[in-house]
């Protein structure tokens, strides 16, 4: 059979299959499923985790925790690799997903990563989530030589080849956000009093760094308070305070479901109105708008990447009509409303486009070869415009933005693709 273009082409060919409709609402998840069979004749390979029959693939997920809100990330990955389970296979290989439970708390994604890797002895690791969790593994998995790829998060740390080559990231890089929100101030209010709320960690000091980048040397003179926050603060009620005590007229708020909701309603009950922008992990209308309420959230600016199953733009979309069916039959329990569900979805067709591009060879070295060379990939639910790219120099998919609005029920993008690129390091 011959290459795939997009899961439009396996729908059809799924129908004939019996679907299981399984929420997957366990913590950890340890199930074998198939994709596609888009190659023709065995595969020859000897790394750990693949066998005739099977493919071990490995990843930690907080489903637990502060930050269990992303849970259904690793849910939709799990549900769309059931999916394709039914079309028979990789070459009548089989795929056993083992996602663990690690609570966004790096001491235990440790823990269970030695344990994918030594017990389980996974082929790779795929779309953990987490800027601290995956930063705790990096290193381990690198002596291991085991991959680390299509991971949940931008920090700009993940671009880097040359020291980490087993290390690559799947979604927009942070630093380029902050640098689109500090250009787009700069010159649609070059005198905004800035404010910047991130989490004390890698990613949070990039989207600094990116939203001074885009000021250039008028930063220091428009930031007038940057304030951080731990993942495991209660609340960051007083931050908030701190920025609007400072005269902020203008700010830059990011930070898991939970913090980006908190800080959302708290600006709305102290009748604050700043122009308040919020990054691609903050703006899901379920996980944050809603929790932080609607009438708090509108007029809220944002960047996508991802077309929206709930916007009546896109009702005829063939990519949405799929997407939706895909929810409605696997995941029937799950809020179209949250964009961690089309994230994960994306996430997973990454993965199997890429296992499938190994061909006959399936090996890890071809793996991360593979995975550092797509080319425009326009992959289901991109924006248009929007593309994935990698290269063996540059690992950062992600080269293009759409800026957008929330006008109380959907994203309404504004202006065009915004064109960015991250030379990494």
């Amino acid at each position: 059979m011959g290459a795939y273009s997009g899961p439009g082409s396996w729908f059809q060919r799924l129908d004939r299959y019996a679907r299981t409709g399984s929420p997957f609402n366990l913590p950890v998840v340890g199930i074998f499923l198939a994709f596609a069979s888009l190659t023709s004749g065995p595969a020859s390979a000897s790394d750990p985790g693949v066998t005739e029959s099977e493919i071990r693939l490995g990843q930690t997920m907080p489903y637990s925790g502060p930050a269990s809100g992303y849970a259904v990330y690793g849910r939709v990955e799990a549900a769309y690799y059931e999916m394709i389970n039914a079309s028979g296979g990789i070459n009548g290989r089989k795929v056993n997903l083992i996602s663990l439970d690690d609570a966004l708390s790096p001491p235990k994604t440790v823990e269970q990563t030695r344990k994918l890797v030594e017990q389980d002895e996974v082929f790779a690791m795929v779309g953990s989530l987490g800027t601290v969790t995956n930063s705790a593994v990096q290193r381990y998995l690198k002596l291991k030589k085991v991959p680390q790829v299509f991971i949940a998060t931008g920090a700009s740390k993940w671009n880097d080849p040359s020291n980490f080559p087993y290390t690559i990231a799947l979604a927009p890089p942070y630093r380029l956000e902050g640098e689109a929100f500090g250009k787009y101030v700069l010159s649609n209010s070059p005198d905004a009093k800035i404010g910047i709320l991130t989490q004390n960690d890698d990613a949070g000091r990039d989207y600094i760094e990116g939203v001074r980048k885009g000021l250039g040397e008028n930063a220091s003179k428009m930031i007038v308070e940057t304030v951080t926050y731990e993942n495991s603060d209660p609340t960051v009620d007083s931050q908030i305070l701190k920025l609007k005590a400072a005269g902020a007229d203008t700010l830059f708020a990011g930070g898991t479901p939970r913090i980006a909701a908190q800080a959302i309603r708290k600006i709305g009950e102290l009748g604050w109105k700043p122009f308040h922008w919020i990054p691609i992990p903050s703006n899901s209308i379920k996980g944050v708008l809603e929790a932080a309420g609607l009438d708090h959230a509108k007029s809220l600016v944002t960047t996508l990447v991802y077309k929206s199953p709930t916007d009546t733009r896109w009702q005829d979309d063939p990519d949405v009509k799929e997407f939706n069916r895909f929810i409605k039959d696997r995941m029937p329990q799950a809020d179209l409303n949250d964009s961690s569900l089309v994230a994960g979805y994306v996430s997973a067709y990454v993965t199997a486009k890429t296992l499938e591009l190994c061909g006959k060879d399936l090996s890890r070295a071809n793996f991360v070869k593979q995975a550092s060379s797509l080319t425009k990939m326009e992959a289901p639910m991109l924006l248009p415009g929007i593309t994935l790219t990698t290269r063996p120099d540059n690992y950062s998919a992600f080269s293009q933005l759409q800026m957008a609005r929330f006008d109380g029920v959907n994203w309404v993008p504004e202006g065009p693709v915004i064109a960015v690129d991250d030379q990494g390091h």
